[in-house]
């Protein structure tokens, strides 16, 4: 779980956890010196499976949490753009690949860390790919190459076993579930 609100965005005072006098019900970080309420709203993960024939694109990871291991691009959704534009710019950063955006995959939801994970799908356009700094090594994995047991987060191995599965379909869905 994140940190808590400890002082007020507006004036710095400290604030304190308290019902606001709005009638809301649930306690919010409320400043007692100029009255505003800090919201705590959950943090947008956005990211793509991209796919190269039977293949689909994984990073390895440069940064903590989960130094060296293998995920999708991902990472968190920027003020000003849409979750699709957030997708593809970390797509871009983290991989240097170069794909066309297709529809949301999956969107889950990891209620006990604040955060929302949406995947899209992603065609690549070339399989050379140029990593940013936040990467290790940029590769494409066929299903039975997938490194399961160094993937970095649950919501990918939940991504890649829905994309797996519905690529032996040929329907690709739009999967909602949540994370415990």
């Amino acid at each position: 779980m994140r940190e808590p609100i400890k002082h007020c965005k507006n004036c710095g005072i400290a604030v304190v956890y308290r019902l606001p006098d709005d009638g809301d019900t649930k306690q919010r970080a409320v400043c007692p010196s100029c009255t505003t309420i800090h919201y705590e709203n959950p943090l947008n993960v956005v990211g793509t499976v991209a796919y190269w024939n039977d293949k689909v694109l994984l990073c390895k990871r440069n940064i903590e949490p989960r130094w060296g291991k293998w995920t999708l691009p991902a990472g968190f959704m920027e003020l000003g753009e849409t979750t699709a534009q957030g997708a593809a710019r970390e797509t871009v950063e983290e991989a240097g690949a170069v794909f066309e955006m297709e529809g949301l995959f999956t969107l889950i939801n990891v209620a006990r860390v604040g955060q929302v994970h949406m995947f899209y799908r992603a065609k690549l356009l070339s399989d050379q790919f140029d990593p940013g700094v936040e990467t290790l090594e940029a590769r494409l994995y066929a299903e039975h190459e997938i490194p399961w047991d160094d993937l970095a987060f649950k919501t990918v191995r939940e991504t890649l076993e829905r994309y797996f599965a519905d690529r032996k379909t040929g329907r690709y869905l739009i999967h909602d579930l949540d994370i415990h």
